[in-house]
């Protein structure tokens, strides 16, 4: 896969390339365990355990099994070839953290939007944050155990969103599927310059 370059036009053979990506999503969608599981470093988490004092504010609706949650964020690194490094931000996805995201998102050349099929509105608002922030993503369809199996085209037609976003079904958990998300990112930020850079 030919991704040299992509970033900084002109940039010398045999350069390495970094390249911040947001992992970004609702309360509850898999990011932390996206970063866990792609990373090849250790990677940086900022979980707290959820407690009696957040149950008005942190709904469990359809997560009723998680104990803890992203306060700050999740950071990971990953080489994608050995010109392409890409260094992975994972935001929180409480709505109380979101004033983080403004600074967190300085400097991303891309995203991926992580969305749970069974509760489609807790990825609404990080959607509308990145149309709001400008930052090209992809859609990511976090497989459950109990998720149920809907066309890509029919979560589009529900979350609204454009026809040139890749949407792709993944699982979390595995850093194979998860690397493939982050190359369908990739392909995606490399198709939208192709296109910005056409004569008109």
């Amino acid at each position: 896969m030919d991704l040299k370059g992509f970033d900084q036009p002109g940039g010398s053979a045999g350069d390495t390339r970094s390249v911040k990506v947001m992992i970004a999503g609702g309360f509850g969608t898999g990011k932390t365990t996206m970063v866990r599981s792609v990373s090849d470093i250790k990677p940086l988490t900022t979980e707290e355990t959820l407690t009696q004092a957040s149950a008005d504010v942190d709904h469990l609706i359809g997560v009723a099994d998680k104990t803890q949650t992203t306060v700050s964020l999740d950071f990971g690194k990953i080489g994608i070839n050995e010109s392409l490094v890409l260094y992975l931000f994972g935001t929180p996805g409480q709505e109380r953290f979101w004033f983080l995201w403004n600074g967190l998102f300085k400097g991303a050349l891309g995203a991926v939007v992580l969305v749970d099929t069974r509760r489609l509105e807790s990825s609404f608002r990080a959607i509308e944050e990145m149309e709001r922030l400008e930052v090209p993503f992809v859609v990511a369809l976090n497989v459950f155990p109990d998720s149920g199996n809907y066309p890509a085209e029919e979560i589009r037609d529900a979350l609204d969103i454009p026809e040139h976003t890749p949407v792709v079904a993944f699982d979390a958990r595995d850093r194979a599927s998860s690397r493939d998300v982050l190359v369908a990112l990739i392909h995606h930020l490399k198709e939208r310059s192709a296109v910005a850079l056409e004569p008109r």
